[in-house]
């Protein structure tokens, strides 16, 4: 018991995990309630790739401007991350959780997102056709998305939610738009459930429209907003 226990845990920590969907940001390619594997090996030689969905852990655990509402420690998360433990009201606590975004722009782009959400890199505009929830502006172009025109730093990325005007992603972060790789955990690459909806995520690279090399992936099932 004991071993097959530590089996298990070491799979989950080093290789694979399994995580559901609990909100709509990736709507519609990834519905709430989908139940996603996730990898962690590919990331280990490799940086991760334009179109690919990453699952990371919350801004709450990296961002500055929101570490100071931090209150957990490894072991913490570890426990409200258990199914029984982590369903008691008044337990949860955000820097425990992980997110799942796709990733649009990698080190060195210079990537701009207008107030629909719509993205350019590199002065081209990316092809995208996950994506079909846009922001809503105004006659004037004005609307509640906001925007960005940045260079990705080295380390980092740019991942935004699918429902781009729904999903609280790097255009909304306080500290700044970036993710660090170091706080990527893998790469959601397989639906398993429901059954009706199983098989492979596609990764295209949003800046020619052909299929990244290698695929994606968000733990057993925990959440990943």
């Amino acid at each position: 018991m004991v071993l097959t226990l530590a089996v298990a845990l070491g799979i989950r920590q080093f290789l694979l995990e399994a995580r559901f969907i609990p909100s709509g940001s990736m709507l519609p390619g990834l519905q709430i309630q989908d139940r996603l594997l996730v990898e962690k090996i590919s990331f280990r030689s490799r940086a991760p790739r334009r179109g690919e969905i990453v699952v990371f852990h919350s801004p709450f655990h990296f961002d500055p401007a929101l570490q100071a509402n931090r209150r957990s420690s490894p072991l913490g998360c570890l426990l409200v991350n258990l199914p029984l433990i982590g369903s008691i009201p008044g337990l949860q606590e955000p820097a425990c959780d992980a997110y799942i975004k796709r990733v649009v722009a990698i080190p060195g782009d210079r990537v701009v997102v207008n107030p629909r959400g719509q993205v350019s890199i590199n002065g081209k505009a990316i092809s995208e056709p996950y994506v079909e929830n846009f922001c809503p502006i105004d006659s004037q172009g004005i609307g509640p998305c906001r925007t960005l025109d940045t260079v990705v730093p080295p380390g980092t990325v740019l991942a935004l939610g699918d429902n781009r005007a729904n999903s609280w992603d790097g255009r909304f972060w306080p500290g700044g738009p970036f993710l660090p790789r170091k706080e990527i955990i893998g790469r959601a690459f397989y639906r398993f459930w429901p059954l009706d909806r199983t098989g492979p995520l596609g990764a295209p690279d949003p800046l020619s429209g052909a299929p990244a090399k290698a695929g994606e992936a968000a733990p057993s099932p925990a959440p990943a907003p």
